[in-house]
């Protein structure tokens, strides 16, 4: 059977107005089949005909129901162009989805990978720390040179807990998701910061970075980098406002039952400390702990959570954090030049993060990303 291009255009108006005559049918019968195989502009050759097949169907279903009169012709014909322009293809979002592919596709080649670099650095680290004490109190080493490797020690210890609070040793249901655990809770030891507690207020900054009222992270903002150091130590006074936004986050996302880590915690801190110094050995003690874990808290808190979203006034997935080029170099940054990366995919292991950078540079200029001069 062959049909004219006028019937064909007749053909489809019945279709979008619903005003076809059952005499019509295998006209309109075909050309939706026509259209349906031939339009189907994102989908390959290949799969066509089985989307004709798939639509021959609906389109014998649909003619044969009892026909509806319109109350409004012009209206529904209207719709209906409505509906075919909908589904034409936007250049521009066709451009920006295959922007996602490309960039999910480079992101995917760094993910579901054990960081066993992490798990050596957070067992290594504590137990060089725990080695200081002995050490010095047995005058083996110098206090002066214990405080230094301590505040060392203090300053790397939260990296490893940082990989394990995003699963990315192993996930729930994992065969190693002990480690992943053991791995979180261990190697904060020295900084007196309770793994759950930084887990999970870790989450609500990612969730709402750089906003003033639910990133428990936010209060460390400032507009240089002295008034950083003088914010960061007010961050740590009793009456500071940075604890009540991390017990604010626990209680909004229900997990305010870790606040008992934090608690248990702090009170083996403050007793240690009391009974050091009740033994004698209170400057060992402040120099060995005390003073190297506000050493880490400022070091960390620069180069995590003030360098990388500094000034701290944007927000959106390209726009709450920066790369940035350290003057300290990325070792001595603790890795954080390429924070953007990690803020876009937590899952990407911190080692392989500079090499994602790397491959996703092109696309995060693309996308208009504050990349410093890396």
């Amino acid at each position: 059977m062959t049909f004219s291009q006028d019937d064909a255009y007749t053909s489809v108006r019945c279709l979008i107005t619903g005003s076809c005559c059952e005499t019509n049918t295998p006209f309109v019968l075909a050309t939706s089949v026509w259209v349906s195989v031939f339009s189907a502009i994102d989908r390959p050759v290949c799969y066509r005909a089985e989307l004709a097949d798939s639509r021959t169907g609906s389109v014998v279903d649909r003619l044969s129901r009892r026909r509806r009169p319109w109350f409004n012709g012009a209206a529904s014909r209207q719709l209906g162009m409505d509906q075919v322009m909908s589904n034409m293809t936007n250049p521009a979002t066709e451009q920006s989805r295959e922007l996602d592919a490309d960039e999910r596709q480079i992101a995917a080649k760094y993910m579901r990978i054990v960081p066993w670099g992490a798990v050596i650095w957070a067992l290594s680290n504590l137990a060089i720390w725990i080695a200081l004490w002995p050490l010095v109190l047995y005058d083996i080493m110098p206090l002066w040179l214990g405080f230094i490797i301590a505040s060392i020690n203090v300053s790397l210890c939260y990296l490893p807990s940082h990989e394990a609070q995003h699963s990315i040793i192993a996930r729930r249901g994992q065969p190693l998701r002990w480690l992943n655990e053991l791995v979180g809770h261990l190697s904060v030891i020295p900084l007196v910061q309770p793994y759950r507690v930084l887990r999970h207020t870790h989450m609500e900054h990612h969730a709402h970075t750089n906003d003033a009222k639910l990133d428990p992270d936010y209060s460390v903002h400032a507009p240089g980098d002295f008034a950083f150091l003088l914010q960061s130590i007010k961050t740590r006074q009793p009456a500071s406002n940075t604890i009540g936004a991390y017990a604010d986050a626990l209680q909004r996302t229900g997990k305010e039952h870790v606040l008992i880590d934090a608690l248990v915690y702090n009170l083996l801190f403050l007793t240690f400390l009391v009974a050091m110094a009740w033994s004698g050995y209170a400057l060992e003690a402040a120099l060995l702990w005390w003073l190297p874990r506000h050493v880490g808290l400022t070091y960390i808190q620069y180069y995590l959570s003030w360098a990388p979203h500094h000034p701290g006034n944007s927000q959106g997935r390209y726009r709450d954090t920066r790369a940035f080029k350290s003057r300290l170099g990325n070792l001595l940054s603790l890795g954080m030049q390429y924070h953007i990366v990690h803020h876009l995919y937590p899952h990407i292991p911190l080692s392989k993060t500079p090499a994602a950078y790397r491959e996703l540079k092109p696309i995060l200029q693309q996308r208009g990303c504050d990349l410093g001069n890396l």
